[in-house]
């Protein structure tokens, strides 16, 4: 007998909104990254956590939440505590490895082409009207 699994414990529910294919990311845990775009935009960190399935990825430092703990036997007050939620692995890319800073380095300058020849000017536009003759119409 085959057990029958929601689609919330397998992920499609999530899967149909990645932009990229299940399974595949272009960072792995442990790369330092970029974010490219949020709240945290331009900050970096190192990836603790690959989501491959949903396509998100857990960033040190980065999307931090508060997760509300309930009071127990150790803890009789509860507590509220920070940590870092997935965010999409789209908004980010890698760092730069020597600088670790994410800024791009710098294009090798490319040779300078000749300046164009300022185009010949043509003439005025004529008018509307000398354009187009009125032609006269005929009566029969």
């Amino acid at each position: 007998m085959q057990v029958k699994r929601s689609r919330r414990a397998t992920g499609a529910h999530i899967r149909t909104q990645s932009r990229l294919p299940v399974g595949s990311l272009h960072v792995k845990k442990g790369d330092t990254v970029l974010v490219l775009s949020g709240n945290d935009k331009g900050k970096t960190g190192e990836i603790k956590q690959a989501l491959p399935r949903v396509g998100r990825i857990v960033v040190e430092g980065i999307n931090m939440r508060w997760r509300h703990k309930k009071p127990n036997q150790q803890n009789p007050k509860g507590e509220r505590v920070q940590r870092e939620a997935p965010i999409h692995a789209s908004n980010v890319r890698l760092a730069e490895p020597a600088t670790k800073s994410g800024k791009a380095k710098a294009k090798a300058a490319k040779p300078e082409k000749p300046a164009k020849k300022p185009a010949a000017e043509k003439p005025a536009a004529k008018t509307a009207k000398a354009a187009k003759p009125t032609a006269a119409k005929k009566k029969s």
